[in-house]
């Protein structure tokens, strides 16, 4: 009866090391980094970064990938990601000492990833939208894409035939630190994050979470979604 409390504990200790947790924070925009950008991002000695990722690789809360003579870290699975996001969500609710506090710039408060799906003004607008037009129910708990959901991603270009087969949450509210409002997560939230991408809506920029929204973006956004998203704001049209 040990095991389950121990083992919640090994994580919970591993997680609480301040190093550590920059480095899981770093990569929930699910990149993959090298050790030497993850000690930047952490602030600390690359031998340090070392020690730090040969713990989180060991328990499992990151996967590597080399290729050559470079090793790349990622979160290991989603959900260690929507762990991270409910231990988040937790401090917020907390003694002010442990609350997250917004640090980024306007580029990330603008639009960002969050792993793998869209945070940021954009990334709740889009979710707020959706359900605006009665494609998306969410609660607190979890979230239903309606029939005329799957008819408006359908003909946005999703298979949802494919993504319904994958075995992770299907469509799920994540809470946006930034916006303090939530954004949409799950397999329907990565789905919508992807497909702009490949429209080339969006632009991944150097050595940030953040997103560049592209001239076809600010035309497809508001075309298709009935965001606008010009003077540096987003707001769904009435």
């Amino acid at each position: 009866m040990t095991s389950a409390p121990a083992s919640l504990a090994g994580i919970a200790a591993t997680i609480g090391n301040p190093g550590r947790s920059s480095i899981l924070i770093a990569l929930l925009d699910g990149r993959a980094l090298t050790a030497k950008e993850l000690a930047f991002v952490a602030g600390v000695s690359p031998q340090t970064t070392s020690e730090h990722l040969a713990q989180l690789t060991g328990s499992e809360l990151l996967s590597v990938t080399r290729q050559g003579r470079h090793a790349y870290y990622r979160i290991a699975s989603p959900a260690v990601a929507r762990m991270l996001e409910g231990m988040m969500a937790v401090a917020s609710d907390g003694p002010p000492r442990w609350q997250p506090v917004w640090r980024g710039g306007d580029a990330l408060r603008h639009a960002r990833t969050c792993y793998d799906h869209l945070a940021g003004r954009l990334g709740v607008r889009l979710c707020d939208a959706l359900m605006e037009q009665g494609c998306l129910a969410l609660n607190e708990d979890g979230g239903e894409l309606t029939p005329a959901g799957t008819v408006f991603l359908n003909r946005f270009g999703i298979a949802l035939d494919v993504s319904r087969g994958q075995r992770r949450p299907f469509c799920r509210p994540c809470l946006d630190w930034s916006e303090r409002r939530p954004h949409l997560a799950g397999t329907v939230g990565r789905a919508i994050c992807s497909r702009c991408f490949e429209l080339g809506w969006i632009t991944r920029m150097r050595d940030t979470r953040a997103v560049r929204i592209t001239p076809d973006g600010h035309t497809g956004f508001a075309g298709t979604f009935g965001i606008d998203l010009s003077a540096g704001t987003v707001q769904v049209a009435a």
